[in-house]
C-alpha cells in the first residue's frame, strides 16, 4: 500500500470514528479516572487506521537506548533520523508513536498534532555491567511530556529484578503525577532477574504475573511479551494443571494474559520482539486478536525493514485487527 493510500485510509477511518461502542466499553472500565486521562485514552483509541475498533498498533523506538545506534538502525539507514519514525507512524496509521525524550524533541515542531506521542520515561543500555540486576534510569519528566504535547507516558518495570521494588515506587510516582495532569500511563512489564531463568522470562505464568503487577500498580495500558507454553514456577505448574488452564496455543496464552489484566478491564498490547519473518509477525497478530488482546507495539519488525515493506506489513497487521 502506498503512503498516499495509507493516509487516505486513515482519514476515512477517522472521519467515521466518533466514540464507538467498542471505545465506550473500554473507557467504561477505567472507573475513578479523571476526564483528562479518559480523553487521552480516547485519543489513542480513535487515531489512525484502527480508530474506533478498540485495537491499537503503536510504533515504539527506544532501541537506540537499549541496543545502540548501529544495532538498531544500520540495517535501514534512513531510520537513524527521528523524523523517519514520526513519518512512518503517521503514514502507516499507527495509533501512537512512543520514544524517549530526545527523538520526540527532534520532531516535535515538524509533526505537532499529526500522531499521538508517548514519552518513554526510563531507559537502560547494553553497556551496563552484566553483573548488575535489571534496572533503568529515569530519563524524562511530566513537564517534558506536557511541553511535547504527549498523549501518554510510558515506563518499564522489571518484576523479579533485585531492583523491582525501587522501580515499583518510581512507576507509582510517575502514574500519580501523570494522572494529575490528565495523562494515561503505559507500563512495559518485563520479568527478569537472577531468580528467573531465560526461558522463564517469557513463561506463561511469569508473563501473566508481570502483566497483573502492572495493573496492580495502576497502569492504563500494559505492554508485555508474548508468552510461551513454559510454566516457570512449581506452584504455578500445579495451579495451571489443577484448573485446566489451556496454554497449548498462542491464542490461549494471550487469553490468559488478558484475563490476568483484571479480566480484560485493562488495555493489553504485546511486543513484536526481534526482527522475524512476515508470516510470523502476521500469525502473532492473528493470535493476539483471537485471544482478545488489544493489539501490538511493534518496533524492530517495522522500522528495520525498508519503508515500503514496513508500510505494507503494518497495513496487513491492522487489517488483521480490523477482522
Amino acid at each position: 500500500m502506498t503512503a498516499q493510500r495509507a493516509l487516505k485510509k486513515q482519514e476515512d477511518t477517522m472521519s467515521r470514528a466518533a466514540v464507538t461502542a467498542a471505545v465506550r466499553k473500554i473507557i467504561g472500565y477505567y472507573e475513578n479516572e479523571n476526564a483528562g486521562v479518559k480523553t487521552n485514552l480516547v485519543r489513542l483509541l480513535n487515531h489512525g487506521a484502527l480508530a474506533g475498533t478498540g485495537k491499537m498498533v503503536i510504533l515504539p523506538v527506544d532501541q537506540g537506548f537499549e541496543h545502540g545506534p548501529a544495532r538498531s538502525f544500520a540495517v535501514n539507514p534512513e531510520s537513524y533520523d527521528p523524523h523517519y519514525h514520526y513519518q512512518l507512524a503517521i503514514d502507516s496509521g499507527c495509533n501512537a508513536y512512543a520514544a524517549p525524550l530526545g527523538p520526540l524533541q527532534a520532531g516535535a515542531d515538524s509533526f505537532a498534532g499529526q500522531v499521538p506521542t508517548i514519552l518513554k520515561f526510563n531507559s537502560a543500555n547494553s553497556l551496563a555491567s552484566k553483573n548488575r540486576d535489571g534496572n533503568q534510569a529515569v530519563t524524562a519528566s511530566i513537564q517534558d511530556a506536557l511541553q511535547l504535547g504527549c498523549t501518554a507516558v510510558g515506563f518499564t518495570i522489571y518484576p523479579g529484578s533485585d531492583n523491582q521494588f525501587d522501580m515499583f515506587e518510581e512507576v507509582r510516582d510517575m502514574i500519580r503525577q501523570a494522572k494529575d495532569v490528565g495523562l494515561p500511563s503505559v507500563v512495559w512489564s518485563y520479568a527478569r532477574g537472577n531468580g528467573i531463568s531465560k526461558d522463564g522470562e517469557t513463561a506463561m505464568d511469569v508473563i501473566a504475573y508481570a502483566a497483573h503487577m502492572a495493573c496492580l500498580l495502576g497502569a492504563h495500558i500494559v505492554k508485555v511479551k508474548l508468552p510461551t507454553a513454559h510454566i516457570e514456577q512449581k506452584e504455578a505448574q500445579k495451579v495451571f494443571k489443577e484448573n485446566n488452564i489451556p496454554v497449548g496455543t498462542q491464542a490461549e496464552r494471550v487469553r490468559e494474559v488478558v484475563r490476568s489484566c483484571f479480566n480484560g478491564r485493562r488495555i493489553v498490547v504485546f511486543s513484536g520482539g526481534a526482527t522475524k519473518g512476515e508470516d510470523s509477525v502476521y500469525q502473532d497478530a492473528r493470535d493476539i486478536n483471537e485471544g482478545g488482546g488489544n493489539g501490538s507495539i511493534i518496533g524492530r519488525n517495522s522500522f528495520q525493514r525498508p519503508r515500503g515493506e514496513a508500510l505494507a506489513m503494518l497495513s496487513e497487521i491492522m487489517e488483521i485487527y480490523r477482522g
